[in-house]
């Protein structure tokens, strides 16, 4: 791959990625409810979420999105209104990412839940889609194999994102230890909550 572009691309995307975001604030929200290592999967579904978007932009995938935009506008609603309904599950310190008096989860959710959550909202994310599909084509050479290059790009967008994440994951486990005693539980599930809860609107209104 061309050594220019790719100098331009990695500096590029990373400042695309630590700006304040969908994923990087539902990174943030389950830091301070479950921790980092269980935001791991969380980020597991997101950077695999990302991953497709950005393949879908190159091979023209994105085409039948734009052609049918009520598929797109429902997937959208579904995965807002999921993500809301979680927020308001945590606000009410109830749910499966709340915590309780002693710091552990009101109830033991599934992994996979938080590795959908991490998946759809990359997925429903219209902004997501609309820099991959703008940003991430001209940095293809055409006159070089495509699939290559696109496996480097990719994995270069994958390693950002998480990292990005990692920053602001473990930046809501500190938030987490500065709230931690148990009389301010109920204000982290409340700050956590309208997180997620503003990440489900943001999704719905974007």
């Amino acid at each position: 791959m061309n050594i220019a572009l790719l100098s331009v691309f990695i500096p590029t995307f990373f400042f695309v990625s630590i700006t304040p975001g969908m994923c990087m604030t539902l990174a943030l929200s389950l830091g301070m409810s479950v921790g980092y290592k269980r935001t791991l999967w969380m980020m597991a579904g997101e950077v695999v979420g990302v991953a497709l978007v950005s393949v879908a932009a190159v091979v023209g995938i994105a085409t039948v999105m734009l052609n049918y935009p009520w598929l797109f506008m429902a997937f959208k609603a579904v995965g807002a209104s999921y993500l809301f309904y979680l927020g308001v599950q945590m606000w009410r310190s109830k749910g499966k990412l709340a915590l309780s008096g002693n710091e552990e989860p009101v109830e033991v959710g599934k992994d996979w839940d938080l590795v959908v959550q991490g998946f759809v909202t990359a997925i429903a994310n219209p902004k997501g889609w609309a820099f991959m599909i703008s940003l991430l084509p001209p940095f293809i050479d055409q006159s070089k194999s495509v699939s290559h290059q696109l496996v480097l790009l990719v994995s270069i967008i994958m390693i950002s994102e998480f990292i990005c994440m990692t920053l602001y994951a473990t930046g809501g486990k500190g938030l987490k230890k500065a709230l931690g005693q148990a009389e301010n539980v109920r204000l982290m599930n409340r700050i956590s909550g309208s997180l997620m809860m503003g990440v489900g609107v943001w999704l719905f209104l974007s």
